[in-house]
Order: C-alpha cells, then sequence, then structure tokens
C-alpha cells in the first residue's frame, strides 16, 4: 500500500492507496496553514490511527506538489511516516508520458499525474476536467501526450469574491440548488455559481473539441468539486474523483526503485 499526497494551492488530499485505484482511505488538510514538519507528522498519524490505519503498512509515499514550501516540508515528515522511500513526482520525473507544450517544467505535478492516470485507465483521447482552487481542462492523447489545455478561476473564487466584495450578498453553501430561478438572495447566488460552473464546463469542453479535432474525446472530472457538479454537466462521461490519487500510485509503481 502507498501513502499518496496531491498537495493543492488551498488544500492537500492524502490517500491509502493499494494498487493503482483501490482507495482504502482519504482525507483532506489545508495548506494555507503554514505547518513544520513536526506538526503535519502529528496530524497525519492522528488521520491514519483514527480510521484505523494506525499499524498499516506503507511500502513508499509518493508526493505531488504545487506548493513548492509544502513539498519542503512533507518530503521529511512522510519518511518518517512511511516504510519506505518518498517519490516526488514532477514534470521531470522519468514516466510514460510526454510533455507536448512550450514549458513543459512549469506544467504542475497534477496535471501531469492526471496525463498519466488517464492514459494508463483509458487509453483514448481524453479531456481531463479538475475542479479544484483552480478548474484545469487538460488535452490527453491516447498515447499519453499531453497537449495543454485551460486553467480558468475555481468555483470557490465566485463564492468568495461574492461575499468578500459584496455588502450585503450572504456567503452561500455550494451545492445543487432546488431550481435555476431564485426567489430568495441566498438561492440566487447558489444558483448562479452552481449553474455558472456546469455552463462553463460544457461550453468549455466544447470548444476543445472544436479546436482539438477530437469530438468523441472522453471527459472526465476530478477534483474536490467532481462530485457536485460532474454528475450534472452534460459533456462529462464519468466523474472520478480520485483521479489524482490513481495517478500518484501508478507514478510510485513506476518510478519505485529508481
Amino acid at each position: 500500500m502507498q501513502l499518496v499526497v496531491d498537495v493543492g494551492n488551498t488544500e492537500a488530499v492524502i490517500g491509502a492507496v493499494s494498487g493503482r485505484t483501490d482507495v482504502q482511505g482519504h482525507w483532506r488538510v489545508s495548506t494555507t496553514v503554514p505547518r513544520t514538519a513536526d506538526e503535519f507528522a502529528y496530524l497525519i498519524r492522528g488521520l491514519l490511527r483514527d480510521d484505523g490505519f494506525e499499524g498499516a503498512t506503507f511500502d513508499q509515499a509518493v508526493l505531488g506538489s504545487v506548493v513548492p514550501s509544502a513539498t519542503d516540508v512533507l518530503r521529511p515528515t512522510l519518511s518518517r511516516i512511511v516504510d519506505g522511500p518518498v517519490v516526488v513526482v514532477d514534470a521531470t520525473s522519468d514516466l510514460p508520458i510526454r510533455l507536448d507544450v512550450d514549458e513543459p517544467l512549469t506544467v504542475g505535478a497534477d496535471r501531469v499525474v492526471n496525463t498519466l492516470a488517464a492514459c494508463q485507465l483509458y487509453g483514448r483521447d481524453t479531456i481531463a476536467v479538475d475542479l479544484g482552487t483552480a478548474t484545469t481542462y487538460d488535452c490527453i492523447s491516447a498515447d499519453g501526450v499531453f497537449l495543454g489545455g485551460v486553467i480558468s478561476p475555481g468555483v470557490s473564487v465566485g463564492l468568495e469574491w461574492l461575499g468578500r466584495r459584496t455588502a450585503k450578498l450572504p456567503r452561500v453553501e455550494f451545492k445543487a440548488p432546488e431550481r435555476v430561478i431564485g426567489t430568495r438572495t441566498d438561492a440566487c447566488i447558489r444558483s448562479g455559481i452552481y449553474y455558472g460552473v456546469i455552463d462553463a464546463i460544457d461550453g468549455m469542453v466544447a470548444r476543445i473539441k472544436s479546436e482539438w479535432g477530437r469530438p468523441d474525446a472522453f471527459v472526465v472530472a476530478t477534483g474536490g468539486y467532481a462530485s457536485t457538479v460532474g454528475y450534472a454537466a452534460r459533456s462529462v462521461d464519468e466523474v472520478a474523483p480520485f483521479l489524482t490519487l490513481y495517478g500518484l500510485a501508478i507514478a510510485g509503481e513506476l518510478l519505485a526503485g529508481d
């Protein structure tokens, strides 16, 4: 079993993964709060203990991060928790994919492992829609070539902007509204954010398919908000909230012993 960690700008997702896709446990922790290696170790061990993983054996840890400061802290932290090595995955990792973009070394670890997972699991032209702090659209060919994509503001940006920038508009929970036309202010906001995200996904996917010339490209939604909006988007073929964790686990298998 591997302990995989996907570090984003807002949250880190930690997973206990057996094989490539068997996520036996998963946890989210904030990355906006600075923590020392001791604090991270205490936190992760506590999460593992509370969910029955205290005596579990982890062959190695696999870390993918877009936050360099968190990477520097988590690498020694994870080495204290797992029995084997800590594998850090980034754009320089020796993986069976190719980053066919102008500046390949700037491609984030999350997009690297999403490309790997899509190639290994689907084996077809894929658009991976990752709904996190940002919403990213990754174009991945059937043979594992990352061709680029789109980065747009994430769901939380709209929610936070309305709450901070307007005097009378309340903050609302992000969930599916009962109807499109709201009759209360909070219902209007919830509808606007929710359906705005869904229509943005469908519109962007249509544009990508047209420009790429792949009308039959497979569309997978992943990330923290995937389960909330992915099933409602007409263009999404599959919702895989843990695609990035799958990619980290696959990378760990391929890079083990390097």
